[in-house]
């Protein structure tokens, strides 16, 4: 919801002050209890000219404007020259607030809030005309429900006509998600992170597709209010149901949680630049381990890349590297999951499937190893150095000829070393490179007959803290 979408009052202020720049009126009863409210600011003319330099897209993890990223979609659609008009859509409310900042900006000939009640509203004729005329369509926050009712109505069409002849569409709250390849629409009650985790087929846990399709943008499902509300566990659990469910073109699907006040601008390219405090783009590429009805979450590596002011992820050539790693095993997720080690070795492929693992106190000894020989590889492990003296174990089996390969991504809190240890203690080889936050990597091969017994050891060198080592081991 966007409590900003009810000043009444503002409103009030605004039709006595500039009665001269603003067109009200009721545009068609669609129910006993509904109408169609259009307020225009700015010129009672539209801007008509043959092409536009889009598309360009603003993506608001809250519902109001965010001026920096409106600018650069402004500016991107003029493409230097001339001026655009407008059109906010709204399900809800009596304000203008999100019209109120646009006319205020360069390059804006007009701005129109079309508050739009029942879902039959959008096959009416004057929203559709106003939408089409528009280089720029915003949808308010409120709620999304309302909004995927508009489906197959004539307003899909018209959206979608504005982004063909190069102008744009963005969206704040509410209308962020609905701007995503697969909408989260809440029409069951909104879901929370520990909600989702526990029955990823939770009642709340409601989805839509087939509504907008953005170029660069596909497989996709956007969360907002990202940070504040801790919406990171439900995003993970709308990203495994999306392609459980098969709502995916490719098997893959990519969450994009953006916090309040930030936004994210989006060129024609599909490169997205951050305006504000964060953003997270969240990769799932295999099937779930378990999402099931009435089960909690398993799934392993997700793959997230958190943005702050100023970075860029592009969606038009998603990269396979600088993420880190985060998994859900029976709904409790791996340490914090807003931070992390990030991959940075664009070489090696990213690691699909597998399990993870995180560790369980005491396992400061090779007796008290924790036991990950019944694991499925590639295993990514993860726990933290709780003192300057923590010693983790865990313990894997090897078959004759296979290699043990592990590779640790250690957080800036501490330096940690990493050995290799044969069933009776020895070491076979360590990685024990220097620095805080520096990663270790090492591997052995068995070359005796049959099978046995092996150890990881991760080790504190200096320092300590909770956030999480990740450790990703295989087995080949």
């Amino acid at each position: 919801m966007s409590p900003s979408r009810n000043p009444i009052r503002k409103r009030l202020a605004v039709l006595v002050t500039t009665t001269t720049l603003l067109t009200v009126a009721p545009i068609g009863v669609t129910a006993a209890y509904a109408q169609v409210t259009r307020v225009r600011q700015g010129s009672s003319t539209d801007v008509s000219r043959a092409s536009w330099s889009g598309p360009a897209y603003t993506m608001n993890g809250s519902g109001g404007i965010v001026a920096a990223t409106m600018n650069q979609a402004i500016a991107a659609i003029r493409g230097g020259s001339g001026s655009i008009d407008v059109a906010v859509v709204a399900g809800s409310g009596t304000g203008t607030p999100e019209c109120d900042v646009i006319t205020g900006l360069s390059g804006v000939n007009s701005c129109t809030t079309l508050t739009l009640t029942a879902a039959s509203d959008g096959n009416n004729s004057q929203v559709n005309t106003d939408i089409r005329n528009a280089e720029f369509v915003y949808f308010a926050g409120g709620d999304q429900c309302r909004y995927v009712a508009w489906k197959g109505t004539a307003l899909e069409a018209s959206v979608e006509s504005v982004v063909a002849k190069g102008g744009g569409v963005g969206g704040g709250s509410a209308g962020h998600h609905v701007n995503s390849d697969i909408v989260y629409d809440a029409c069951g009650g909104s879901a929370t992170s520990a909600i989702a985790l526990d029955d990823p087929y939770d009642a709340s846990m409601t989805f839509t597709t087939g509504m907008f399709r953005w170029p660069n943008y596909a497989d996709t499902i956007n969360d907002s209010h990202f940070v504040t509300r801790d919406r990171m566990g439900r995003l993970m659990a709308f990203v495994a149901r999306s392609i459980k469910d098969g709502r995916t073109s490719g098997g893959k699907a990519w969450g994009v949680g953006v916090e309040e006040g930030a936004s994210l601008f989006i060129d024609r390219t599909g490169l997205a630049t951050l305006s504000g405090p964060s953003a997270y783009v969240v990769l799932g590429d295999h099937q779930p381990e378990v999402a099931s009805s009435g089960q909690p979450l398993t799934y392993s590596n997700f793959k997230i890349w958190k943005l702050t002011s100023g970075q860029s992820y592009h969606f038009g050539n998603r990269p396979t590297c600088g993420y880190y790693l985060k998994s859900v095993t029976s709904g409790v997720p791996s340490g914090s999951l807003y931070s992390g080690t990030p991959v940075t070795d664009c070489s090696t492929p990213p690691p699909t499937g597998g399990s993870s693992y995180a560790e369980v106190e005491a396992n400061d000894s090779r007796t008290a190893a924790n036991d990950v020989t019944g694991r499925s590889y590639p295993l990514t492990i993860t726990g933290d150095m709780k003192s300057g003296t923590d010693r983790d174990y865990f313990a894997v089996s090897l078959a004759s000829g296979q290699t043990l390969s592990v590779n640790c991504a250690v957080p800036t809190a501490y330096d940690a070393d990493l050995y290799l240890l044969s069933s009776t203690g020895s070491t076979l080889t360590r990685s024990v490179n220097d620095g805080a936050g520096t990663d270790e990597s090492a591997s052995t091969t068995r070359t005796a007959s049959g099978s046995a017994t092996y150890y990881v050891e991760l080790e504190a060198y200096s320092g300590s803290g909770s956030a999480d080592y990740s450790c990703t081991v295989t087995k080949s």
